[in-house]
């Protein structure tokens, strides 16, 4: 069998999530940061979600995410915030001078939800979809800044679609919020600036007390 990025992630994950790998995150998470990385497959392995957490009302304050961060805020993953200003020299030849002068708030305020050793974990369940380019324009930043290595975002997958259907609820849900759909085509165009992406999506097969048809 080939060593692919897929062999790297439990089987068991892909019958739950619909996974991307971007830049090659999911190698570098295997191999440079084993704890994070078993620490977010165990995350994504407990994650679960009942019919009442979806109809009810919170969008990304609702209850789905405080069951992400209950697991992982006592394992030491915390919100963090850049801010940082730009100094710029000018160096002269003829004289010889330099001058310098500083851009006030050029990196302000970005922030993650989750960050542990270079790892940074950020997911939208039901925001404006435009929360994705808030949030992929933070990674860049982080990377770029060299404080994270790679990240993982958590949204929902299109498979969820015919469930909110069923439900009465696909308003609530609609093509403009965050899913998996309004997420690819931003990494596509290279919003995230090449910080390596692990991409997972929340399907039906994580509802525990859907009723199966």
């Amino acid at each position: 069998m080939s060593d692919t990025w897929e062999n790297k992630i439990p089987s068991f994950l892909f019958e739950k999530y619909e996974i991307h790998n971007f830049n090659h995150a999911v190698e570098i998470l295997s191999q440079a940061y084993k704890p994070e990385f078993a620490e977010i497959i165990s995350a994504l392995e407990v994650f679960s979600l009942s019919v009442q957490d979806i109809i009810s009302g919170g969008g990304n304050e609702s209850a789905i995410p405080k069951k992400l961060s209950a697991y992982l805020h006592p394992l030491d993953w915390q919100e963090v915030k850049i801010t940082g200003d730009l100094i710029v020299k000018l160096h002269r030849r003829n004289p010889s001078q330099v001058t310098e002068f500083t851009i006030k708030d050029f990196i302000d305020g970005h922030n993650i939800d989750y960050v542990k050793n270079r790892v940074a974990i950020d997911m939208e369940w039901n925001s404006k979809d435009q929360t994705f380019d808030r949030d992929l324009y933070a990674f860049r930043a982080f990377y770029e800044c060299n404080i994270i290595s790679c990240g993982v975002i958590i949204t929902r997958s299109e498979q969820l679609n015919p469930i909110f259907s069923k439900l009465g609820i696909k308003q609530k849900y609609g093509a403009s919020t965050t899913w998996m759909g309004k997420l690819l085509p931003r990494i596509s165009s290279g919003r995230h600036g090449g910080c390596p992406l692990m991409v997972a999506g929340i399907t039906p097969a994580l509802i525990t007390d859907l009723e199966a048809e």
